[in-house]
This record gives structure tokens, sequence and C-alpha cells, in this order.
């Protein structure tokens, strides 16, 4: 039985929830909607880079090999090259849930080494790693976000769930308890009118 008091004031008072909650129902439905089409999408670029990702390292260490195999391993030179800080991060927010914006320069690598005891082998390879760089801060990006939006996606359906299964039944519950209550007043004051007539 509802713990509560069947009055006008209380059944206006809970339709007005009512309301409320199918609207806060309906939004998170178009939000989880909303989430699920982008993380479909990013899903699709995801494993697409992936494979990028894979040819781009699998040609940057035959690079790298050719290199070792034609200068040794070229330690010497691997302490000229600077420390790299180009990838940065900033944010953006989709519906509420915030998502990485990593960048990193696109531009070709300065090469620090001399010519002198190096090869073109060895300047495929930093380019080729430089792409890697580039493409594994895309990827980042991209798992990130998905991860993001799919915590996002999950909290969203519990709270929809949760207006749906048990806050809006609770509140049809009350207004069809009350309803009935304030019905049966009318009926036993009708009743109680025609006795006092009869009376009279």
């Amino acid at each position: 039985m509802p713990n509560v008091i069947p009055t006008k004031g209380n059944l206006m008072s809970i339709k007005r929830s009512l309301t409320l909650a199918k609207m806060g129902y309906e939004l998170m439905d178009r939000k989880r909607n909303i989430l699920i089409n982008e993380i479909m999408s990013l899903i699709e670029r995801a494993g697409e880079l992936q494979g990028r990702i894979d040819s781009t390292f699998k040609e940057a260490y035959a690079d790298l090999q050719k290199a070792n195999i034609t200068l040794g391993i070229p330690g010497d030179v691997a302490r000229m090259v600077p420390l790299d800080d180009s990838v940065s991060f900033r944010f953006r927010s989709i519906m509420g849930v915030e998502i990485p914006l990593v960048s990193a320069s696109d531009e070709p690598p300065d090469l620090t080494y001399g010519f002198v005891f190096t090869n073109s082998a060895l300047d495929s390879a930093t380019i080729s790693f430089n792409k890697v760089k580039q493409l594994t801060a895309e990827l980042a990006e991209l798992e990130t976000t998905i991860y993001r939006l799919a915590f996002a996606i999950k909290k969203t359906q519990k709270r929809a769930n949760a207006l749906e299964n048990i806050i809006i039944v609770n509140f049809n519950r009350d207004i069809k308890f009350i309803t009935e209550a304030l019905e049966e007043k009318e009926r036993e004051e009708f009743v109680r009118l025609k006795v006092i007539k009869a009376r009279s």
C-alpha cells in the first residue's frame, strides 16, 4: 500500500512529478541514442585506424632493421634525437561527456643527426616512427572517447531504467491509489447525503 495521503493536492503534485519523470526518461533515451550513434561511428574509425597503425609499425620496424643492418645499432644517433613534446590535449563535450582531443604535430621531424655516418634507411625509419606517433595519438583519442562514451551510455541506461521501471511505476501506483481513495470518499459522501436527505 502506497505511503501517501490521498488528497487532491497530493494527486496534483504526483501528476506533475510523473510528467517531469516521463520528460526525464525521454531525454535520457534521446541522450542514450545519440551517444550510441556516436560510439558506433567511432568504433568503425578505430578499427580502420588500428589497421593503419599496424602497417605503419611494420614499415617503421622494417626501415629500422635496414638502418641497423647498414649502420649497426645507431645508439649514438638515438642520443642525438631531442625529446618530443609535440603531443597536446584539449577537451570537448558530447552530451555532457568530456572527450579528449589529442593532437600530435604532423610536421616532418627535424633530422638532428649528421649525414656523414647515417643513410636514407635511418631517415625513413625516423619519418615512419613519426607517422606512428601521430596515428597512435589519434588512436588514443578515439579509444578514450569510446571508453568514456560507453561508460556514459551505461550510466544513462541505468538512470533511464530507474525512471521507467521504478519512479514512473511508483507514481502511477500512487495516482491510482489516490484516485480510487478519492472516488471512494465521494461515493461515501454521496451515500451519506442521500441518507440525510431521506431522513429529512
